[in-house]
């Protein structure tokens, strides 16, 4: 007897791609609930940098995995993973359709391959050793230590994305294996329990940018940099992983009179758009996403109406 699968629908894409409107809009029309597969928004009091929904935004619709630790908590993909299968089961318990939606690519693979994380023991000295290292002798050395036993992980990870880098590092160290070896081992039949309709959001480069860049200019004019200034002040300290995410190092640079403001926020943009870039480079390796051009919609009501339409197709809710 074939057990049938339970449904949910994904929706990814490259930062300022609309995937946080859009999904809302989707979870109204699909009675759906939302968990967030976003690595920075799981961090409490790091609202700004992260493009966190606010509670008007949200509109209702019930989000999880968003404030879930403090910034100086380590989180790892293990962690997501088992937190946002037991909110999956959560929510079809409701009688709602799960609706996963982030741009951070292991978060979303953790669900829809079975990736096993135990095989890799936690080694949190070994962790603490490696921010050290890093603070001595600064990130690129870190990242010259990873491109040395996994060539493979170092190619898609920035130098200054120290979290990563010294998680790539701990799965080599703990395991004997990279960490680029763990995320060939899925297969394509080697799904958990849900059945998948993944929905890709993507637009050309041009506009894609323009739109990293507006988000950067709000972010400043909201108050990043008093958000940054107030974790500072909290005790929360530039070594820590949550500390470097995009937007955040760069205006603790400008704080410590190490660049302008001005000099910080094109940093930002700059990097941002790199990173979007990598993003859509790990996405668009998964034939299993139904892609959706922004630009030939008018608004964004008329993509979520479209990616209803496809979802109700593709499940019959």
């Amino acid at each position: 007897m074939q057990i049938l699968k339970k449904p949910v629908v994904i929706i990814v894409g490259p930062t300022a791609v609309g995937k946080t409107g859009t999904s809302i809009l989707v979870a109204s029309g699909l009675n759906g609930e939302i968990i967030s597969a976003d690595s920075m928004q799981i961090y409490k009091y790091m609202d700004i940098g992260t493009a966190k929904p606010t509670r008007e935004e949200m509109k209702g619709i019930k989000h999880y995995m968003i404030d879930m630790v403090l910034p100086d908590q380590d989180f790892t993909v293990a962690d997501f993973q088992r937190m946002a299968r037991t909110y999956i089961k959560h929510i079809h318990n409701k009688g709602k359709l799960p609706i996963i939606v982030g741009g951070t690519g292991l978060y979303i693979n953790s669900l829809v391959y079975n990736l096993d994380f135990t095989e890799t023991v936690s080694d949190p000295g070994l962790r603490k050793e490696l921010r050290e290292l890093a603070g001595e002798r600064g990130n690129e050395y870190l990242h010259g230590m990873l491109e040395k036993v996994d060539a493979e992980t170092a190619a898609r990870l920035h130098p200054n994305d120290v979290k990563r880098v010294i998680r790539a590092l701990e799965v080599y160290h703990c395991s004997g294996k990279p960490a680029s070896y763990f995320h060939r081992q899925p297969q394509r039949n080697n799904t958990l329990e849900y059945n998948p309709v993944m929905i890709g959001l993507r637009m050309n480069r041009k506009d894609l940018y323009r739109r990293i860049n507006d988000r950067v200019d709000k972010m400043i004019a909201e108050g990043l940099v008093e958000e940054v200034k107030s974790l500072l002040e909290r005790g929360y300290a530039e070594h820590m992983p949550s500390m470097q995410g995009l937007g955040y190092k760069e205006i603790i640079y400008y704080l410590e009179g190490k660049c302008t403001l001005e000099e910080a926020v094109y940093i930002i943009k700059r990097d941002t758009r790199r990173f979007a870039k990598r993003q859509f480079t790990w996405f668009r390796r998964d034939d299993r996403i139904f892609w959706v051009d922004v630009e030939n919609f008018d608004s964004m009501e008329d993509i979520a109406d479209f990616i209803i339409e496809h979802v109700s197709s593709r499940l019959r809710v």
